[in-house]
Parts: C-alpha cells; structure tokens; sequence
C-alpha cells in the first residue's frame, strides 16, 4: 500500500501547476496529523520532480512559507477547518486520506476501497485557489465531487 500511495501522491503533484512560478526539482510537503494508509510518505513524482516531506503540527503550519503541498491526516475537526481555511486563496495542493467522501475542503481525497486505492477530487477545493490542476488527472482518479 505505501508505495501505490506514494505514487498515487508523486502523481497528482505532477499535475498541479504552481502560478508565477517556474517548474523547481522539487517541492515541500507539509504532513498534519497521522496519515490512514502509510506511515512512510515519500511522494513518487514522474519525471525529475521531488518532494521533500516535513511532519509537522496543525499550529506550526500556518507560520511557514514553504509548504507547496499539505497532506492532511487523522486529526480534530477543528485543526482540520483552521488549516482548510487558512490554505483558501493561497497556491498549496492540499490532499488527505481521511476524508474518502471528499467533503471537508481538501482538493485530492485519496481512499482504500476493496482493496485498491483511489482518490476524489473535489472541483469547488480546486477552483478556489490559485493551483491549475491539469484536467488529465481526473482520468487517474476515482471520481469526483
């Protein structure tokens, strides 16, 4: 499971296009809470790309600057909508694996359904926010919402 869940991960980043900013070799990933389907996240991103993950808490996110990405793992619903809320208007891909319905505000909702990974994308998340998502990731994933 860890590796299809870094590969599912490595590849909607490689989708996600940053604005004002050129392509770098690699990106920051900033974890919140305890992520449901690996404990060894280390995002596989085709091609020349990188992500460099940082563990961090729900308080200690919102004085960075460089967190390109924020993965959002088991967690109170509080930090949960203060992080959510804080991310809205600013150029972070944010993605979870506690959220399969894909309703609390994160843009990618990975899930382990019979056994296979999948995950939603949620089309409101995403076009709030200055990220353009190719539209070619949603044949990769599992639906939307």
């Amino acid at each position: 499971m860890t590796r299809a869940v870094n590969r599912m991960v490595g590849g909607i980043v490689s989708y996600a296009r940053w604005p004002n900013a050129p392509a770098p070799t690699g990106r920051v990933m900033c974890m919140v809470g305890t992520p449901r389907l690996t404990d060894r996240m280390a995002p596989d991103v085709p091609g020349t790309g990188s992500v460099v993950v940082r563990r961090l808490t729900a308080e200690a996110i919102t004085t960075r600057t460089d967190c390109d990405i924020l993965f959002l793992g088991r967690m109170p619903v509080a930090d949960r909508r203060q992080l959510i809320a804080w991310v809205r208007g600013r150029p972070i891909l944010t993605i979870t694996d506690d959220d399969a319905a894909c309703i609390y505000g994160a843009m990618f909702c990975l899930s382990n359904r019979a056994a296979s990974l999948s995950f939603s994308v949620n089309l409101d998340a995403i076009g709030r926010g200055p990220l353009r998502i190719d539209p070619r990731v949603l044949r990769i994933g599992g639906g939307e919402s």
